[in-house]
């Protein structure tokens, strides 16, 4: 009898993270990693192991997480029944947004080139509401965007970022390249976002930055504060880091080799 390899699969979830301890599988509380577990298990009637690209904290979103995971070759639904079935088993807060069939091997963190953070703040009064306040840092007065875009302009190419992450970091090493920083108004008026992509991560280091930049916004600390914590051997000099309900996991991205469909895009 011939058994058929299994079959690995991209899924791109969004999530809000309000409810979660975050993305990674603990011991107590709910993640996000358990439920898609969960989900996945019950559809193919074994143990499964969802691997995501980011391991957002708790309280932290996202519109574009990456996971990926192999299900038996025996399974006949394709990626579109897996994201059906996911969706039909998932709570509330949870939904997948696609699925495709990736090559042999296919890592979600591993395999990643890029991954882009979007963090959101509320400058206005209202932002305070019930309404926003788990889904943006509400922070309700104004900033200084052009020292935004000062400060976010320091932080695109090559750098060391220890001085701006968590302690502790279980990583080889703390360069990160940063190929987009930019602040923007929200569209709605009523307030600030700032956008980041780079190729790799470290534990808050986006709250970590948008700490340091909005207390440089509101004339806290000197801009040459941000230059001197790239270089810095801690994060002992750096601001508090930004609340994580502000933040969010936009997109992660791969090469196209990777997809076993054609013409697909992540």
């Amino acid at each position: 009898m011939t058994v058929r390899p299994s079959q690995a699969y991209l899924a791109v979830l969004q999530y809000d993270g309000a409810e979660f301890v975050g993305w990674q599988r603990q011991a107590t509380g709910r993640s996000v990693q358990g439920e898609v577990e969960a989900a996945l298990e019950r559809m193919i009637g074994r143990r499964a192991s969802v691997t995501g690209a980011g391991r957002t904290d708790a309280g932290v979103h996202a519109v574009g997480q990456a996971a990926s995971f192999a299900v038996p070759g025996a399974w006949k639904g394709g990626a579109d029944g897996l994201r059906r079935g996911l969706n039909a088993l998932l709570p509330r807060d949870v939904w997948v947004e696609r699925t495709h069939a990736m090559r042999p091997g296919f890592h979600a963190r591993r395999d990643a080139s890029a991954r882009q953070y979007r963090y959101v703040i509320g400058t206005d009064d209202a932002s305070r509401s019930p309404f926003r306040r788990g889904h943006e840092w509400s922070l309700g007065r104004p900033l200084e965007l052009d020292t935004l875009a000062q400060a976010a302009a320091c932080l695109v190419g090559e750098h060391e970022f220890r001085g701006l992450a968590a302690a502790g970091a279980a990583t080889p090493h703390y360069r990160c390249r940063v190929a987009l920083a930019e602040w923007a108004p929200r569209t709605d008026g009523m307030g600030v976002t700032f956008t980041i992509e780079a190729d790799r991560f470290l534990h808050r280091m986006v709250r970590f930055l948008v700490g340091v930049m909005v207390d440089i916004a509101l004339h806290r600390r000197p801009l040459a504060d941000l230059t001197h914590l790239l270089d810095a051997s801690d994060n002992h000099e750096a601001s508090p880091p930004a609340p994580p309900e502000g933040l969010y996991l936009v997109t992660v991205r791969y090469p196209q080799h990777l997809f076993a469909e054609n013409g697909a895009s992540a």
